[in-house]
C-alpha cells in the first residue's frame, strides 16, 4: 500500500493537488466556522480563513511538493506570503463578484474560486518561490 502510495505522489502535480486539497479543506471548514456558524462577514470570514491555512500550505508545500529541503525557509516563507497575498486579492475579489453580483452561495463560489486561485498559485511557486527542479 505505501508503496502505491509513493508511486501514486510521484508527479509534483499530484502532491499539488493533494498539498493543496488538504490546505483547502482547512480553509473552508475555517470559512463554515467564521461564516455560518459565528455569523461573521464573509469577506472577514475569508480572510481569517486564508491565514488559517496559510501554514498548512507553504509547510506542506516547500517540504513535500517541491521538496524544497536546502533552501532558506524565512526567504522562501516571505516568497510565498507574497504569492499568497496575491491569491488573496484574486480570491477576495472573486469572491465578492460570484457572491454580490452573481448571487452564488459562498461556500459554492469559495470552491470555485479556489481552484481559479490554486492554477496561479502553481506556476508561481513552482518557478519563482521553491524553484522545482524535475
Amino acid at each position: 500500500m505505501l508503496k502505491l502510495f509513493k508511486l501514486f505522489t510521484s508527479h509534483v502535480v499530484v502532491r499539488f493537488i493533494i498539498a493543496g486539497g488538504t490546505s483547502a479543506v482547512v480553509d473552508l471548514g475555517l470559512l463554515y466556522v467564521f461564516n455560518s456558524r459565528l455569523g461573521w462577514h464573509y469577506l472577514v470570514s475569508a480572510v481569517l480563513a486564508f491565514i488559517g491555512a496559510f501554514g498548512v500550505s507553504f509547510t506542506l508545500h516547500k517540504f513535500w511538493t517541491f521538496q524544497s529541503h536546502n533552501e532558506r525557509t524565512d526567504k522562501q516563507a516571505l516568497l510565498y506570503l507574497g504569492t499568497s497575498l496575491f491569491g488573496l486579492s484574486l480570491n477576495t475579489m472573486l469572491m465578492y463578484l460570484f457572491v454580490d453580483y452573481f448571487h452564488i452561495q459562498v461556500l459554492i463560489s469559495q470552491f470555485f474560486v479556489g481552484i481559479m486561485v490554486a492554477f496561479s498559485s502553481f506556476f508561481i511557486s513552482r518557478n519563482f518561490v521553491f524553484k522545482y527542479k524535475s
